[in-house]
Formats: structure tokens, C-alpha cells, sequence
């Protein structure tokens, strides 16, 4: 697919085709029809291209020169006029473009990225990414709290890590717990046992310091579920227009987590090939590597089935199930989406219960099932848990089971 589905007149294809980046407007026309961009957008953003590219030819530069340096120059010596906050926004994808395509070479470390605690972080992200085979997200909270904890020790200049001991550890967990919460600092521990344990591994450090790391008091089970009722749960449902493009697809990811108990991370990795639409089932990627089979139920294969005739955009170039409403036409990047679909939801139905993320209805589905007369064996096998003791937090919803096991209270009723 070349210029022609959005330049029919041959004179602004022929304007459109000057300067180094000549070559390449064929095949950026075809990748921005790709993602689904509206015509006048793309016509936009091909100008915009069209334009640097003259530019380039002023200054006689090929394209191998260009970078956000000169971009920067270009957009500075256009009219005031032009210099909209969107031209920066054509200039990145253009130039992420042309990274991708290998036409321009990859971006140049700054001096900011090679500092001793991100050569570090760097050698840490690496480990996690190929030999733990965890998911981007995590890697991201865990490289982040690590650059925090060497900045917190060493500042700006060299790091010993052979100088690190357990009393700065517990200093730093210390410090992050006076703003995180509970939870929050148990996470802050475990992470630095983890990098801990792999400097330990790797030679780095001569005494497994992991260890002699406590862990920050917190009573498993202390609080219960947040959930909402059935009937607020049918409201929230009820809250979608399924005469809109959004109100299909935010139907369909709502009703997987209230009739499956989907978290918001596992909605946004389904993909088309999860499907199994003869067997009814769903194979749900979980946390991990794990993919876990699951019965499909009617109502929810058919609302799936509608967003994906009805409402997803033809011609989508991934194969995720769940994107984006507007160009580009691409999956959610984090779980944050499904949370914030739930909370429109919320508010659409009028519900302001304390708690509003993506896994509100998944306890949701879990408190029903136990009301309904589910086991908690049942309850974890739905919920895909991987420990027993993880399911045991919703034996506290049965308020009236619980009564009936409750001591006396000395002088009244129980």
C-alpha cells in the first residue's frame, strides 16, 4: 500500500516524494493505514515527513544524521505557525519509525545512562528479564527500588558493592516505611533480598546478606475482600452502552472478570489464539509462564464474540484481543486501562464503594461463589490461585458460618 489511499492527486504525491526520506513515504504511508490512523491524520503526518525531509536536503544531510538534535533544529527554524505541541508528537513516532525500519541508528546512550548505578540496574534488568523470565512491569517496580536503595547508599560516585551490608538494607526498608504502606515496604524487603541473593550468586558480594534481612511485620488475612454485591455488580454491567464501540469492548472485559475473575494484567494479555471457540474454552495467561484453561461461558463468549465483529478495528495489526479506541490501534500496555474502564463503570452506575481497581470484581465473583455455597477449594480453583492459604482470606465473607463457630461471649450472646 503506497501514498495513494491518502494522496489520490499525483501532483502531492510528487511534492510528498523529495529529499532523503523520499524512498521511505510509500512504506510509512502503509504503516500508518496499519494502525488505523484516520486519513487527514495521516495526511498530517506524511507532510510532516515530506517537510523534514526538504529540510534535510537544505542542509545537506542523509537521513542516517537525523536524531532528535535535529529535529529539534528543524522545528525551531519553521514558522512560529507550525510549532504545535503535535508536530513534536509526528517527530517521535517518526523517528521510532525509522529506528525500527533501521534507516536511522538506534539512540546514543546519554551520559545520564551510564552511570555506575545504571550499569548495575542494566546488569540486574538483564538477569530478571532472561534468567527469572519475568514480565516487563515487574522488572520495571524491581530495577526501579534498586536504583533507589544504591542511590540511597552510595550517591552519585563509585559503588562498592562489596561494601553493602544488612544494616543499609534495613536502614533503606526503614526509610520506605514511612511512605509506603505495610504492604508496600513487605514488597520493598523482598526485592532487595532477591538482588541481594543475586549479587551474592554471582560473586559480587562474599556474604549472602538476604538473609539477615527481616520481614516487615504484616498479619496475612488481617483485612477483608473488597467486594460489591451482585446486584451493583449487574449495574456495573448494565452501565455499558453496547450500541458504542467502547461500551462493546468495556462490556466484554467487565464481564470476564465478574462471570471468570480475570486480574486486569491477565484481560489485557489475552490474545486472539486464546480462543478456542469450538471447545468453549479460554486459556487465560496468568502470572508467570503459567496458562491455565478455562470454560467459556455463553454470555461471555458471546460478548467477546460481538466486540470482535462489531467493535474492534478492522484490520488491527496485534493480535491482542483488548486495544486501544484510537490510533494507534494497539493492547493496553498495563493493567492501569482495566482499572480505569472499571472505575468509569463504577461511576456510571452511581457505586462508590472504597476500593475501585481492576480486581474489584474479581473478589466480587469470589464472595458471591462462597454465598452461593461454593467451597473455597472451588473458589481457587476459579480464581487460579496457586497456594491454598491465598484463597482462605474469603472464609471471613461468610459472616453467618462464622457466628456459628464463635465462642460465647462471657455475659451476652455471641
Amino acid at each position: 500500500m503506497s501514498i495513494e489511499r491518502f494522496f489520490p492527486n499525483p501532483a502531492s504525491r510528487q511534492r510528498l516524494r523529495a529529499g532523503p526520506l523520499a524512498e521511505d513515504v510509500d512504506a510509512l504511508a502503509a504503516h500508518l493505514a496499519a494502525e488505523g490512523y484516520a486519513c487527514s491524520t495521516a495526511q498530517r503526518k506524511l507532510w510532516f515527513a515530506a517537510n523534514l525531509s526538504r529540510w534535510l536536503a537544505s542542509q545537506r544531510l542523509a537521513v542516517e544524521a537525523l536524531d532528535e538534535r535535529r529535529v529539534g533544529t528543524f522545528l525551531c527554524a519553521r514558522d512560529p505557525h507550525h510549532r504545535l505541541r503535535r508536530n513534536k508528537s509526528d517527530a517521535r513516532q517518526l523517528l521510532s519509525w525509522l529506528r525500527a525500519s533501521g534507516r536511522i541508528p538506534p539512540v546514543r546512550p546519554s551520559p545520564a545512562d551510564d552511570t555506575p548505578i545504571e550499569r548495575v540496574a542494566r546488569t540486574y534488568e538483564r538477569f530478571l528479564l532472561h534468567e527469572r523470565g519475568l514480565k516487563p512491569i515487574t522488572i520495571e517496580s524491581y530495577v526501579r527500588t534498586v536504583r533507589a536503595f544504591l542511590a540511597d547508599r552510595f550517591g552519585t560516585g563509585d559503588i562498592a558493592l562489596e561494601s553493602l551490608s544488612a544494616r543499609d538494607a534495613n536502614q533503606f526498608i526503614r526509610q520506605e516505611v514511612q511512605r509506603l504502606s505495610r504492604s508496600g515496604a513487605r514488597g520493598v524487603g523482598t526485592i532487595l533480598r532477591r538482588f541481594l541473593r543475586h549479587l551474592y550468586q554471582r560473586g559480587a558480594i562474599s556474604t549472602d546478606l538476604a538473609a539477615a534481612i527481616p520481614s516487615v511485620v504484616s498479619w496475612r488475612q488481617a483485612g477483608l475482600p473488597k467486594a460489591i454485591p451482585p446486584q451493583a455488580v449487574e449495574a456495573v454491567l448494565a452501565s455499558c452502552d453496547r450500541g458504542t464501540l467502547a461500551g462493546r469492548r468495556d462490556y466484554a472485559i467487565l464481564l470476564l472478570q465478574a462471570r471468570l475473575g480475570l486480574r486486569g494484567g491477565e484481560v489485557t494479555a489475552l490474545t486472539l489464539d486464546d480462543f478456542d471457540w469450538t471447545a468453549g474454552i479460554v486459556t487465560v495467561p496468568g502470572k508467570g509462564d503459567r496458562r491455565e484453561p478455562l470454560p467459556l461461558p455463553c454470555a461471555v463468549g458471546e460478548a467477546v464474540a460481538d466486540y470482535l465483529r462489531n467493535a474492534r478495528p478492522q484490520g488491527c495489526p496485534t493480535r491482542r484481543v483488548f486495544v486501544r479506541l484510537n490510533a494507534p490501534y494497539r493492547g493496553f500496555t498495563s493493567s492501569t486501562a482495566i482499572a480505569d474502564i472499571v472505575r468509569r463503570a463504577l461511576a456510571r452506575a452511581a457505586l462508590d464503594p472504597p476500593r475501585k481497581g481492576a480486581h474489584l470484581l474479581r473478589h466480587s465473583l469470589a464472595t458471591g461463589m462462597l454465598r452461593d455455597g461454593a467451597t473455597l477449594e472451588d473458589i481457587g480453583q476459579i480464581l487460579r490461585h496457586r497456594h491454598p492459604d491465598t484463597t482462605q482470606i474469603y472464609a471471613k465473607v461468610d459472616l453467618e458460618a462464622l457466628r456459628s463457630v464463635a465462642a460465647s461471649w462471657p455475659g451476652g450472646a455471641a
